[in-house]
């Protein structure tokens, strides 16, 4: 009985901590942006990948065809016997009338081609993308820090002026500057001074 009583109590202090935990203003502001950090980065992404398919317009495929098929090292990366490694979206059509789903799904579409999935492919498109949504993430990021921070010591050079100006109009209001105290003896002013009076006392 005393146990579960002891069990109890421990889990109802987790609980608390846990509660006190997710109640702080920083972990909901991190969490809110995290949340809003995602559906921009989202936004960016959406942005970034209208803005190179009309760059790479003329490019077979668009952004997606940019890929390079490394050389085969291993018999997995091989397609069986009467297959092709790549294949033309026409050509891969009209080759995949009589195939079954299963023979159909070992290929991905990379742009306006058909890749063996065995095969090691760098998907330069998918860099690129990722590349430049970081680029335009970090420089709105840093747009949006410079121009807060800017504001903010606009708004403190404001208040101070307009402080000093009442402080002008209102000498009586200005506070009162305090002398620096005086620093605190050391352990060897001290015992120097206790010396002084000890031979001071001898004397008399």
């Amino acid at each position: 009985m005393a146990k579960e009583k002891k069990l109890r109590a421990k889990g109802k202090g987790v609980w608390a901590e846990f509660k006190a935990f997710i109640s702080r203003g920083n972990v909901l502001d991190m969490a809110v942006g995290v949340v809003v950090g995602g559906a921009f980065g989202a936004i960016v992404t959406a942005v970034v990948n209208v803005l190179l398919s009309i760059c790479m317009w003329p490019v077979p495929g668009g952004l997606a065809g940019l890929v390079t098929v490394l050389p085969a090292v291993s018999e997995g990366q091989i397609p069986p016997e009467g297959y092709k490694v790549s294949y033309k979206v026409a050509e891969f059509l009209e080759a995949s009338e009589g195939w079954t789903p299963t023979q159909a799904g070992m290929y991905v579409q990379h742009g306006g081609s058909y890749y063996y999935k065995g095969c090691a492919i760098i998907d330069w498109g998918s860099i690129i993308n990722a590349v430049i949504s970081f680029i335009i993430i970090a420089l709105v990021l840093f747009v949006i820090i410079k121009t807060v921070a800017t504001l903010k010591n606009a708004r403190e050079v404001a208040k101070a002026r307009a402080l000093e100006e009442h402080y002008k109009k209102h000498p009586e209001d200005r506070p009162v500057v305090e002398a620096p105290a005086a620093p605190a003896p050391t352990e060897a002013e001290l015992l120097t001074e206790i010396r002084d009076l000890l031979k001071e006392k001898k004397a008399k």
